[in-house]
This record gives C-alpha cells, sequence and structure tokens, in this order.
C-alpha cells in the first residue's frame, strides 16, 4: 500500500550518512539544527530535506560548548530585541522551521521576554518554532512563549498531568526521540520519555516520529526500535502511519510516497520493508 513519503522529523545531516533512508521508507527529513553548512547538506541529500538552520539561544547557551556542534551552528539572542536578526538570517537559509534551545542543563536559555520575540519573529516571516525542552520548566517555558513544537518527548522528569494537558490544548507537536535513551537499552530516562508521551497521546497529542539521527548509535534506516517505543506509548497502526507520514513542518504532503507491503503480519513487522518508490517507479 502507498503512503505519503515516511519523514523522520528530526535528524542531524552533519553527523550521519542518510544513504540507506529511501530503502527503509523515510523519503522525507527535518534537520533540527546546525551550521550554515546544511544547505548543502540539505541540496544533496537522497531524501527531500527541510532544515532550521542554526540553533537560537542564549549567550553561552547549549549546544555551543558540546563537542559534536560545529563552529557557528548557534545565533545567540540575549534580549527580545536580537530576536529578529537571528530569526532573519534562518529565512535567508531557506529554513522550513526555527529551533530554540531551552536546555537548562546544560547553560543558559533564553528569557520569556526574547522567546516570545523569537516566536512573534518566526511567526511574522511563517514558520513555526520547536524548542529542545531539557530539565525543569523548560516544557512549561516553551508553553508560555508560545513554541509549536517540542524536539525531543521530554525525558528528565515526568510532566504534571496539568503541564501535558496545556501541551495538547496549545495544539503542540511532540517528535519522538525514544530511543536516544538507551539504544535499545532500558533505562529510566526512556522509561519517563513513553510515560510522558503516552500520557500526551493519550489526551490527543500530535506525535511525530523522529529519532534524533546521529546522536550515537541510531540505525540510519526506518528504526523499528522507535517504532516498538512508539507502540508501548498507545500508538495504533493508523497512529503509527499518522506520526510517520505527518507534513510538520509543511502544512501539506510532498509528492514523495512509500510503499508498505500489504498481508496478515502486523504493520510493524511489514514496516521492515518499507521503501520509498521514486516517481518512474510508478
Amino acid at each position: 500500500m502507498l503512503h505519503p513519503a515516511f519523514a523522520d522529523h528530526h535528524v542531524h545531516l552533519g553527523l550521519v550518512d542518510v544513504s540507506a533512508l529511501p530503502a527503509s521508507g523515510i523519503g522525507r527529513v527535518v534537520d533540527l539544527g546546525w551550521s550554515d553548512d546544511v544547505v548543502a547538506l540539505a541540496s544533496s541529500a537522497p531524501v527531500a530535506a527541510s532544515y532550521a538552520g542554526r540553533f537560537l539561544t542564549a549567550p553561552g547557551g547549549y549546544p555551543g560548548a558540546s563537542r559534536w556542534a560545529p563552529p557557528r551552528c548557534t545565533s545567540e539572542v540575549a534580549e527580545p530585541r536580537d530576536a529578529a536578526a537571528a530569526v532573519a538570517h534562518q529565512v535567508a537559509l531557506g529554513a522550513s522551521v526555527v529551533k530554540v534551545t531551552l536546555n537548562r542543563d546544560a547553560g543558559p536559555v533564553p528569557d520569556g521576554s526574547s522567546l516570545r520575540a523569537v516566536v512573534g519573529a518566526a511567526a511574522d516571516a511563517g514558520l513555526p518554532v520547536v524548542a529542545h525542552c531539557q530539565g525543569p520548566g523548560m516544557v512549561e517555558l516553551g508553553l508560555a512563549g508560545g513554541i509549536a513544537a517540542v524536539a525531543h518527548t521530554p525525558w528528565t522528569h515526568r510532566l504534571d498531568d496539568e503541564v501535558v494537558a496545556e501541551a495538547v490544548e496549545a495544539g503542540q507537536a511532540w517528535v519522538s526521540t525514544l530511543d536516544i535513551h538507551g539504544y535499545g537499552t532500558p533505562s529510566a530516562d526512556r522509561d519517563r520519555a513513553v510515560d510522558n508521551l503516552a500520557r500526551f497521546h493519550a489526551a490527543g497529542g500530535r506525535v511525530l516520529y523522529g529519532t534524533d539521527l546521529g546522536n550515537g548509535p541510531l540505525p540510519p534506516t526506518l528504526n523499528l526500535r522507535e517504532i516498538g517505543l512508539l507502540v508501548d506509548a498507545g500508538l495504533s497502526d493508523d497512529d503509527l502511519l499518522a506520526a510517520l507520514t505527518d507534513p510538520w513542518p509543511f502544512a501539506d504532503h510532498g509528492d514523495g510516497r512509500t510503499e508498505v507491503p500489504d498481508g496478515p503480519e502486523p504493520l510493524v513487522e511489514r514496516l521492515a520493508h518499507a521503501h520509498v518508490v521514486r516517481e518512474g517507479d510508478r
């Protein structure tokens, strides 16, 4: 059966070879943070690639000091008046989404006024804002700032039910990235992430399949461990397909298609044989 192209809604093209993605069913990726070199990386990718460009962060904030981060991958927003120029730079790069880092565990984060200014500038440019939320209070800061999406299912602590309900009511999308917590080995972080996502999903939240591909030993294909964890979080077959085919950050699906074999086997087994169908193959 043909579906809109499956998407990995969180990758880093500068950290991984994505040449195997089409043969596993992934026909579209969203790069959620790199240097300006992402423009060339996206144009040469074997799948359709959209991107955020640089990470917007407070001075000295994440991921500027991270070993994996390339030079000049951040745009610093020290106060609200810095937001317009930071967003304009991403727009000039051709970004489809703006990425903000709210990682209190790794350094300073933008204050509420600066975050709201970023969201406002991005809205003026027609772009949604996605945030890396890590540490106590960061999901709440994102909600107060009006972000549209969370780049990772929150994992550092169990979110209050009221916060989960507020995220759903706000229409947030959460990118799953569950398998980065242990890479197949059970962990407390993974358990908390699955629990938070399960409650978000049960309340009607919008879940996006995403892996943070490039972050550690993740398979450079459709990640069946990630699929299994989404099932653990309560996603049905229809929910899985919705998470895989969601057009975010765009409103509509592109022209790409992914084929999943028909058969009596459960969908999670048939996904192992998914592949992208090229235009000339139809």
